[in-house]
């Protein structure tokens, strides 16, 4: 983890004043950082105003989610809103080389949320949800409730902790079926169970012999798994299956596991 300069003063429950060791960090889509004032998007100006509560001159960090990462210094702090000045460019956290889409079937409750997180932190350029036959949700239902919308916003989330500056898209939700026959140059890596029906394909291939791509779809199932026909469809897209081992991973961990052992295999980790 990066430490800086103490820059933002604080109070504890006590009164005493302390300060931050990192500096904030603040999404600006479309940032222009030759503009002499930036004001910052509502729902991060609401953020910076009252939760952070921070002043004018406090030193933070802004980025515009395409790789630019900013110091910057609040130079306006009203009730509602916030604006900042870009004072230099500064590095992010590196970007995998290889750019890996995560395609996941979408899972029941929070356990999305919490995938579509930690995803984030690895290093996905993009996170495509896709219902399955046995997905607990249906496209209607995940239109109706808007959860694309709030994967977006963890993704953002994440990307501002994890320190890097590129914000990763979640695509609209989709059938398996429909993302199967889209074109794509992307290697596309199906994970598939330790136990589970015949497979229809060629040889399956433990995660660590994947070699690596040029970029890569890495394509997990739903609790209940993938159902024979989606299997032999994935199979005739031309997809590969993969293995992560012997032993049967919880749905929301399996994309985790198979990412960091795809990364590590391409010393990307």
């Amino acid at each position: 983890m990066r430490y800086f300069p103490t820059v933002c003063p604080r109070k504890n429950i006590c009164g005493l004043e302390y300060t931050l060791r990192v500096r904030p960090r603040f999404y600006v889509p479309g940032l222009d950082a030759t503009a002499a004032c930036v004001p910052l998007p509502d729902d991060e100006a609401e953020h910076l105003v009252r939760v952070l509560r921070l002043a004018t001159g406090a030193e933070v960090e802004v980025f515009d989610g395409r790789g630019g990462l900013w110091r910057a210094e609040v130079i306006e702090s009203g009730k509602r809103s916030a604006s900042i000045h870009a004072i230099e460019a500064i590095a992010a956290a590196p970007e995998v080389a290889v750019p890996l889409t995560l395609v996941i079937s979408i899972l029941k409750a929070d356990k999305m949320d919490d995938v579509v997180r930690d995803a984030v932190m690895l290093g996905v350029t993009g996170i495509w949800p896709v219902v399955s036959d046995r997905s607990e949700i249906s496209l209607s239902t995940v239109a109706k409730s808007q959860r694309v919308a709030r994967w977006q916003r963890i993704a953002v989330s994440s990307t501002k902790q994890c320190g890097r500056a590129v914000v990763p898209v979640v695509a609209p939700a989709q059938g398996l079926a429909s993302y199967l026959n889209e074109p794509t140059s992307s290697v596309r890596l199906l994970c598939v169970e330790p136990v589970g029906p015949p497979l229809m394909g060629g040889r399956v291939l433990p995660v660590q012999a994947v070699g690596k791509p040029e970029s890569a779809h890495v394509i997990v199932g739903p609790e209940g798994g993938w159902a024979p026909a989606e299997l032999s469809a994935a199979f005739a897209a031309g997809v590969v299956p993969v293995s992560l081992g012997g032993r049967t991973l919880r749905a929301d961990a399996a994309p985790l596991v198979a990412l960091a052992a795809l990364l590590t295999t391409w010393s990307e980790l």
